[in-house]
């Protein structure tokens, strides 16, 4: 064996393609496994796509600041606040991130729908009734990144443990229902005729933080 041979050979064990009897170390996947890759990831991008979905929809109805449904008797109020992102999947440009106040509304949110991107992550203040919650909500599995509970009643801490654990179950129960809303109209017969075109001319519409400043 050359000196080059060996020197490739070593360089590759370092790396770790190979091991000491100069063999691949990644075994081959079959036809069969690579499939179920395949079959998952595409799983899972859809879960992300209907996750934007939500998102962006969420966005359109809490625009008008009127409770979006009732949950356990109290009415269940989502606003928009801070930091958002939206992802597309073709273009010059595949994510854009706002920040402030009024952003998620603002002009430049709609444009960037208008062109096919839709929200991958915001953060939502939920009021229930007299509760109020903030959550940061990834759209790639609907997970919760970051979470602000409602001032705590309680005062001794063992009784303080237990407040937090149900303010956070109360937290999930209530993104769960939103979904469950979203869901409900995503499948319906409506979702094309009636809520789509509503989406549209949202999106071409002057948002109203625009029509304030001018």
């Amino acid at each position: 064996m050359g000196r080059r041979e060996q020197a490739r050979q070593e360089a590759a064990f370092h790396r770790g393609e190979v091991g000491v009897d100069g063999r691949a170390t990644e075994e081959r996947r079959d036809a069969a496994e690579l499939e179920r890759s395949k079959a998952r990831e595409q799983f899972l991008r859809g879960k992300a796509w209907l996750g934007r979905e939500f998102l962006t929809w969420l966005l359109w109805r809490t625009e008008s600041g009127e409770p979006l449904l009732e949950h356990e008797g109290a009415p269940l109020s989502v606003l928009f606040t801070g930091r958002l992102t939206l992802r597309g999947i073709a273009g010059e440009v595949t994510e854009v991130a706002v920040k402030g106040t009024d952003a998620p509304y603002s002009a430049l949110v709609r444009q960037a729908v208008c062109r096919g991107m839709l929200i991958h992550q915001a953060r939502l203040l939920l009021t229930h009734g007299e509760k109020v919650f903030e959550a940061t909500l990834d759209a790639e599995f609907l997970d919760v990144r970051g979470a602000r509970l409602p001032e705590l009643m309680t005062e001794e801490q063992d009784d303080q443990l237990q407040e937090r654990l149900w303010l956070a179950e109360q937290l999930s129960a209530l993104l769960s229902a939103l979904f469950v809303e979203f869901l409900k109209i995503r499948t319906g017969r409506g979702w094309r005729r009636t809520v789509v075109p509503q989406i549209k001319e949202w999106i071409e519409e002057e948002p109203p933080t625009a029509r304030r400043v001018a």
